[in-house]
């Protein structure tokens, strides 16, 4: 029977809600944890560097990537490099490309020459794939982090692409194919199937698919019946 427990792949929870965080830390099919500005900025953190080593106080065995910030490449590095000193289980998440669209691949050639741990995100095209995978330390665990569910809000089907970037990373044993922005809960089988080997899922899909996952369809049919019926008379429809 399906359930959370029974998938091969790799349940990283996405968040920066701290006690969301610490309760998913907790349960032994998460395997890994990252967060980025932007559900930070939600999350109402105000202060970076506290935020990080006060989760790294909690996170201590598993794997978290905290994403650098600026669009200066020189100073990314200086971040990236900061990042990667408070814990041996950072992994530092780099773009691809800055917000001006000037590529990052020097600066992830660097810092994996230098064997910083690396999550390279916000990958959506082969040609970027192929780019970070020349240049990635076979020697340091790496992440690369494709956006599948950014490529199939644009009427793309990501898993082809997810696919393509796992036979193409397929020779680099250190290196793990990420499939990211999850939007619903068929979407952890769908990277499964694509040979992905972590999916990072948000907050509130992991509780649905906690909740959900395996569940008896006749059952879940009835459920939505008796919710639609309780709905209409407490409307007080007539017809």
């Amino acid at each position: 029977m399906k359930s959370i427990e029974t998938l091969k792949i790799e349940l990283y929870a996405d968040g920066a809600d701290k006690e969301g965080i610490v309760e998913l830390y907790e349960k032994p099919y998460i395997k890994g944890l990252t967060t980025n500005p932007t559900l930070m900025r939600k999350a109402g953190i105000s202060n970076y560097e506290e935020f990080a080593k006060d989760i790294l106080k909690i996170v201590i065995d598993k794997p978290i990537s905290f994403e650098v910030f600026t669009d200066d490449l020189i100073d990314m590095e200086r971040q990236a490099l900061k990042l990667a000193s408070f814990g041996e289980n950072v992994y530092v998440k780099i773009p691809i490309t800055n917000s001006k669209g000037i590529s990052c691949v020097s600066l992830i050639d660097n810092l994996a020459k230098r064997g910083v741990k690396l999550n390279v995100t916000a990958v959506m095209t082969i040609k970027q794939v192929k780019a970070v995978a020349a240049v990635l330390n076979p020697e340091t665990p790496s992440i690369i982090s494709i956006f599948a569910g950014r490529i199939a809000d644009c009427g793309t089907d990501p898993v082809p692409m997810m696919t393509e970037a796992a036979q193409i990373l397929g020779g680099n044993k250190s290196a793990k194919l990420l499939w990211a922005s999850v939007r619903e809960v068929i979407n952890i089988y769908h990277a499964e199937g694509a040979g992905a080997k972590i999916v990072t899922v948000p907050h509130d899909i992991l509780a649905k698919a906690i909740k959900m996952i395996g569940s008896d369809l006749e059952k879940i049919s009835i459920e939505t019946v008796k919710m639609f019926a309780t709905d209409a008379i407490a409307a007080g429809y007539k017809l």
